[in-house]
């Protein structure tokens, strides 16, 4: 590559790296900290020439395979984590952190809700006024206070970043350089993987007790309403169908109608319902059907099932759907390994339907210490326009934000909502991406208090947004000490590739991602700074790509964030642990390794958002630091030379661009 398309390439991404930082640090997401060293000047001048588990220390020794390419090898992989015994060249001494954290965090209160600790009162309340779609916290002077001005991003700052962006994806020699990289990164592990697998093996082996199947692994991508299989759904509906006949489930028409009568006039009784046909699985007629793929939520193609099973606002006050999913809770407990984060959704129709949401959580108790929920936000707004739900744009974002501003500034406002927010850890934007956009954002897109376009606005003006206001809400929650949100929507599972683009600025995480096969600039930058993508193969393969053309083992060897998660298992999934069988199907279609295994499962608990206290338990007290420092094999069963090997990749392609800033 000639040498000035070398100093403009690395000047790109940079410049890329920088714009991703900033967005970062304002909604308090997370950044890695070895590309935020570099960014700041820190690294490459301070790069540690080793590193060494400095910790109180147990140490044991390992045995070297007796061949010289793999000793030259070990000594120079795993360099920042081993010292060799001078006295026997064939057997190492390698540091392992004595076990001062339990690996069980605590359990929980049994109060876990909180409604017998009083709500918190604060000095200040401050006035929230609703302006260009973004709520502003303003002092008593009517101004934007000053300490929360900085988190307010101008839209025309944030349509500037996406086109500098949208240039760099098309630029070709930028193009030429990142698929060169991402090529020698995948051949880079190819070879560490000939060399050093066994390594990784016997380190594996040395650990007393802990294996793939008791290691933390998260499901990072699930949605609640189709979170159960479909002999669960099966069960739970032919249970209900005999032990609850005569309770009332619905109103039509002013007339109360009971359970029997329901499935009485659909011509069903409860020893004639099947799987076949509850009809929620997907098949091959649903591939690149997204339309098709929806109706598969309505038990025996009838919406008035999904009503009464699968819906937090119905007659019975969201029961059947509280008692399902508590089902699947339990199931998670009794695997004490798996976690989920299902997806509960708020569609922005309604200023009551956070009240409601919170109430039906509270009062079912629907809550486990093995899960966090995410918010989905569908892109429905023309939906809701047709129908005189909702006026404009700015009404919608007012339905799904104004109550989080409120409660968030008076507790007292929202006593409930209050509560429940303590177990959300982030916000998804969800819906069909293959849709076609009608309406493009740019300068002369309305703001959204003037949009009242019957039309769908497009994805990037949704997640600019989105993210606004999250900025705004999350300052307010730090600033009073409650837990804050991160934004980690569905991003390109289809469509266009400015998804991925305002995915990059805007997401701490993603779902999905395949597009960015398509898309090597994109795909390099979200190697340098790890952002995290949920990926679902199985649900893939249903839907947009068939499953030996995933990219999820390409993502894995290059040292993408990637995670295994199963999206839907009420239509992908046929046994009670779909987690588990994501996993068994990838390890033999890919022929994964026990290694890469749990590299997955530590990157889906890094992706998570479970708390740090719980984090620390889960992957050791030290998971924060760079490579090998952070990583505790005892508990995440990833060996430190695989952990090292992934951290001096990183560095290496760091250090390659930002040695361009001494060229001449």
């Amino acid at each position: 590559m000639p040498l000035e398309d070398l100093k403009n390439a690395a000047k790109e991404l940079i410049d890329a790296l920088h714009l991703r930082e900033e967005y970062m640090e304002l909604v308090g997401n997370k950044f890695p900290v070895t590309t935020k060293r570099f960014l700041s000047g820190y690294y490459p001048q301070n790069l540690p020439r080793s590193r060494r588990k400095n910790t109180e220390m147990s140490q044991f020794a390992v045995h070297f395979l007796n061949l010289s390419v793999i000793d030259r090898e070990f000594q120079y992989t795993a360099k920042s984590i081993c010292l060799l015994d001078p006295n026997n060249s064939k057997y190492g001494v390698i540091s392992q952190k004595a076990a001062q954290t339990s690996f069980n965090p605590p359990e929980p209160p049994e109060d876990h809700w909180g409604l017998h600790t009083p709500l918190p009162k604060y000095k200040t309340i401050y006035e929230l006024k609703r302006r260009n779609g973004v709520v502003e916290i303003l002092n008593e002077k009517g101004e934007i206070a000053e300490k929360f001005a900085r988190y307010y991003i101008p839209r025309e700052k944030y349509l500037r970043d996406t086109d500098r962006l949208t240039d760099m994806v098309a630029n070709g020699p930028l193009k030429s350089f990142c698929f060169r990289r991402l090529s020698f990164l995948q051949n880079k592990f190819q070879l560490h993987t000939l060399l050093n697998e066994l390594l990784e093996l016997h380190e594996q082996k040395s650990v007393p007790h802990r294996d793939f199947y008791n290691i933390r692994k998260v499901d990072t991508h699930i949605h609640a309403a189709s979170s159960m299989n479909q002999k669960h759904l099966l069960r739970f509906i032919k249970k209900k169908m005999k032990t609850e006949k005569d309770t009332v489930v619905l109103e039509k028409n002013g007339k109360r109608i009971t359970l029997a009568e329901v499935f009485q006039g659909l011509g069903i009784n409860a020893y004639d319902l099947s799987v076949d046909m509850l009809d929620v699985h997907a098949d091959r007629n649903t591939f690149h059907r997204f339309d098709k793929f929806n109706t598969k939520y309505n038990p025996v193609g009838e919406s008035t099932l999904r009503e009464i099973f699968i819906k937090t606002n119905n007659f019975v006050g969201g029961k059947y759907f509280a008692e399902v999913l508590k089902e699947v809770l339990s199931d998670l407990e009794d695997s004490k390994y798996q976690h989920a984060e299902p997806r509960l959704s708020i569609y922005g129709h309604s200023r009551g339907e956070w009240d409601a949401l919170a109430k039906w959580a509270i009062s079912n108790d629907v809550y486990s210490a093995n899960s966090r929920y995410l918010i989905q936000v569908p892109r429905l707004y023309d939906v809701y326009r047709s129908r005189n739900m909702v006026k404009s744009f700015d009404e919608f974002l007012d339905n799904v934000f104004t109550p989080l501003f409120e409660v968030s500034n008076d507790p007292e406002t929202h006593p409930d909502l209050f509560r429940f927010l303590q177990q959300i850890s982030g916000f998804d934007s969800v819906d069909d991406e293959s849709k076609h956009e009608h309406v493009n954002f740019d300068r002369s897109t309305p703001s959204p208090d003037r949009y009242t376009d019957p039309e769908n606005p497009p994805y990037k003006y949704y997640l600019y947004y989105m993210y606004a206001n999250l900025t705004a809400l999350n300052s307010l929650r730090r600033e009073r000490g409650l837990n804050t949100f991160s934004l980690r929507p569905h991003c390109g599972e289809a469509g266009h590739v400015n998804h991925l683009i305002a995915g990059y600025l805007l997401s701490e995480s993603i779902a999905h991602g395949l597009l960015l096969r398509k898309v090597p600039v994109l795909q390099y930058l979200f190697y340098l700074t790890q952002i995290g993508i949920a990926m679902s193969p199985l649900s893939n393969n249903s839907l947009f790509i068939s499953y030996y053309r995933n990219p999820l083992p390409d993502f894995h060897m290059k040292g993408l964030n990637v995670s295994l998660s199963t999206d839907d298992p009420l239509q992908f999934h046929f046994t009670k642990e779909a987690l588990m069988e994501e996993y068994s199907i990838a390890a033999q279609v890919w022929k994964l390794s026990s290694c890469d295994m749990c590299e997955l499962a530590r990157n889906s608990v890094l992706q998570s958002g479970f708390e740090d206290k719980v984090k620390i338990h889960w992957l050791g007290p030290n998971y924060r630091e760079e490579g090998v420092l952070g990583n505790d094999v005892s508990r995440t069963n990833v060996p430190d030379i695989r952990v090292s090997f992934r951290h001096e990749a990183l560095v290496d392609e760091l250090c390659n661009l930002f040695r361009t800033k001494n060229f001449h």
